[in-house]
């Protein structure tokens, strides 16, 4: 997992703002559940030197329309 270099200034998922953005190659868990920052998390596909991968767009729960 690691940070694009030029992220973009919303989520290409939905159009929100978001707090963070991390790239994944591999496999991982999400679980939201009981997450005090993050609300949600939009997984958009992109391509890593040519490989498959997708990045993650974490919204708190204000970007997101929520209070808690």
């Amino acid at each position: 997992m690691y940070v694009p270099d030029d992220p973009p200034a919303t989520c290409p998922a939905c159009g929100d703002p978001y707090d963070s953005v991390s790239r994944h190659a591999e496999g991982f868990v999400a679980n939201l559940l009981d997450n005090e920052r993050y609300r949600r998390v939009c997984f958009y596909p992109v391509s890593d030197d040519g490989d498959p991968a997708f990045d993650c767009y974490h919204h708190t729960h204000a970007q997101a329309g929520t209070e808690t």
